[in-house]
């Protein structure tokens, strides 16, 4: 997976139909979820499509996490998320300022309240898992 600074930077030379792209193919290099972790306990609530996140401890990698959704864009949208995380001692993820870090990408702006909705119980999901795993 490219840096969100490398997809920053593409993003912005973009215009909306290739900004979707962009975001589609995010979604397609996630690594596949097993079917087995799509439950109700991994379901992130609030989003207009369904929307699973589901996070491993690795020592020596911190908190890896695994996701998917039914919808191409909103997976790309939690891909994107995942970028700013993806790794990280559960400390470090907690101490990380994920919507300063989504704040140049404008997705209020560029995509519908539908599609941006779940952002934010993403990212508690997230939090949450890593406030659990921390202490």
């Amino acid at each position: 997976m490219p840096t969100l600074a490398d997809i920053q930077e593409e993003y912005g030379f973009l215009d909306p139909d290739d900004r979707y792209r962009l975001l589609i193919d995010l979604g397609r290099a996630l690594a596949p979820m097993p079917a087995a972790l799509k439950t109700d306990a991994t379901l992130v609530r609030g989003c207009s499509a369904s929307v699973w996140v589901y996070a491993t401890q690795a020592a020596e990698r911190g908190l890896h996490f695994v996701a998917d959704s039914n919808a191409a864009i909103t997976k790309g949208l939690v891909a994107l998320v995942l970028l700013t995380v993806q790794d990280q001692p559960p400390a470090a993820i907690l101490a990380t300022d994920i919507e300063g870090a989504l704040a140049p990408f404008d997705l209020k702006a560029q995509l519908s309240s539908n599609r941006t909705q779940g952002i934010p119980n993403m990212i508690a999901l997230i939090r949450e898992t890593a406030g659990r795993l921390a202490g």
